[in-house]
């Protein structure tokens, strides 16, 4: 499919974009080679292809759900200012 000039200029004003007079030729170019390509894409028979998530469709690999850091929730609020049943006290905000 080939572009012409005055669809590269529909299309720049569809799309709000200021483009220069002696770019248009090359933006017609680059638009037609782009159809192109999605009419080779659209031409390959992919019905008994099965839809993926992920190309590599491999599993993440995860480590096991261990507790790795001791408790130092006391020693934490014990540098707080204010502190009330375990929880950090600050200044309202908002009204």
């Amino acid at each position: 499919m080939s572009l012409t000039v005055d669809e590269v200029k529909k299309i720049a004003f569809l799309a709000r974009l200021s483009i220069q007079e002696e770019n248009i030729e090359e933006y017609s170019q680059d638009l037609s080679s782009i159809f192109g390509l999605v009419e080779q894409m659209n031409a390959q028979k992919v019905d008994d292809i099965e839809p993926m998530a992920h190309p590599q469709d491999a599993m993440q690999r995860l480590r096991d759900d261990v507790v790795t850091e001791i408790d130092q929730r006391e020693k934490l609020l014990s540098n707080a200012p204010l502190t009330e049943d375990g929880l950090f006290l600050v200044p309202k905000v908002l009204d």
